[in-house]
C-alpha cells in the first residue's frame, strides 16, 4: 500500500485528490493483474465543415461577377444560373442585367426574376419609374404571381407607350388578372376598355362570356369589334346569339366581322 500511495503523489504532485481517468485505469489494473488500456480522448473533427448556406453564397458571388463578363454567352449563363438559384439575393443582379445591351440577356434575366417570384416585385415596381429599363420590368411582373403586381400593371395600360407591354404581362398572367380586367370593361376612359376587351380575349375565360357580351353594346365601334372577337376567341355556344344582333351595327367594319364569324361557325358546325 505504500508503494501504491506514493505513486499517487508522484502523479498528483501538488496533493489534489483529482486523478485522471487513465490513472484510474491503471490502479485498477494493478488490483486485477489486467493490462490498463489506453483511452483516446474523444474530440470532435477539426476538418471545417461547409455550410449549405455559405456554398451557395459563394456561387450566388461568382455567378454576379460573371453578369460583368464582356462575353454575352457567360453573362446569360450566368443570368440563367441565378434565376435557378431562386434565392431572394439574386434579385438585385437581375434587375441589373435589365439594362444589358443584349437583349439575349435581358430575356433571361426577366425569365430568372420570374423564377425568383414574390421577392423580386418591390425592386421591380421601383423599375418601372425608369423609362429605361420599364419594358423589360413590367414583362418580369407579368411571370409573377402575386396580387402587388396588378395595380401598377393596370396603371400602365393608361400609358400609351408602354400598353401593349402591360397587355401582354397581364395576359401572360392569365386567371389572376381576370377580375382587374373585367372591372377595367366599366372604366371610362375607352382605350382601357379595350385593353381590357383585348386581353380577355387573349386569356379566354368563361367568366368573362358575359362581361363581354354587355361590350357589345359599347358605344364605340372598335371596343364592339374587339368585343366581338374575342368572344370568338373564347368560342362558347353563347356568343352566336349574343353576336347575332350586330349584323345590324351601324359600323360596316363590325357587320362584316360579325358575319365571317358566324360564317365560319357555321362551316365548323357543318363539317362536325
Amino acid at each position: 500500500m505504500e508503494q501504491l500511495q506514493n505513486r499517487e503523489e508522484r502523479t498528483n504532485p501538488d496533493g489534489s485528490e483529482l486523478v485522471t481517468d487513465e490513472l484510474t485505469d491503471q490502479v485498477a489494473a494493478d488490483f486485477t493483474g489486467e493490462q490498463a488500456g489506453r483511452v483516446e480522448p474523444v474530440t470532435e473533427p477539426t476538418e471545417p465543415v461547409l455550410l449549405e448556406e455559405e456554398k451557395v453564397k459563394d456561387e450566388i458571388e461568382i455567378q454576379i461577377d460573371l453578369l460583368k463578363d464582356p462575353d454575352w454567352v457567360v453573362r446569360r449563363e450566368a443570368a440563367i444560373t441565378l434565376g435557378e438559384m431562386g434565392d431572394e439575393r439574386c434579385v438585385e443582379p437581375l434587375c441589373h442585367a435589365l439594362r444589358d445591351g443584349d437583349w439575349q440577356v435581358r430575356e433571361v434575366a426577366i425569365e430568372g426574376l420570374g423564377q425568383i417570384g414574390s421577392p423580386a416585385v418591390e425592386l421591380l415596381i421601383r423599375l418601372l419609374r425608369d423609362w429605361d429599363v420599364r419594358k423589360y420590368a413590367i414583362a418580369a411582373l407579368g411571370k409573377i404571381r402575386d396580387e402587388r403586381v396588378l395595380d401598377p400593371l393596370m396603371l400602365q395600360l393608361r400609358n400609351d407607350e408602354f400598353k401593349d407591354d402591360a397587355l401582354n404581362a397581364l395576359v401572360e398572367l392569365g386567371q389572376p388578372a381576370l377580375s382587374r380586367l373585367i372591372k377595367a370593361l366599366k372604366d371610362k376612359d375607352e382605350n382601357i376598355r379595350k385593353q381590357a376587351v383585348l386581353a380577355l380575349g387573349r386569356i379566354k375565360e368563361a367568366e368573362a362570356i358575359e362581361p363581354l357580351i354587355e361590350m357589345l353594346g359599347d358605344g364605340d365601334c372598335f371596343t364592339r369589334l374587339t368585343a366581338a372577337a374575342a368572344l370568338e376567341a373564347i368560342g362558347d355556344e353563347r356568343v352566336r346569339e349574343a353576336i347575332k344582333p350586330l349584323m345590324k351595327d351601324p359600323d360596316m367594319v363590325v357587320r362584316m366581322r360579325v358575319e365571317r364569324i358566324l360564317a365560319k361557325w357555321k362551316k365548323q358546325s357543318a363539317t362536325a
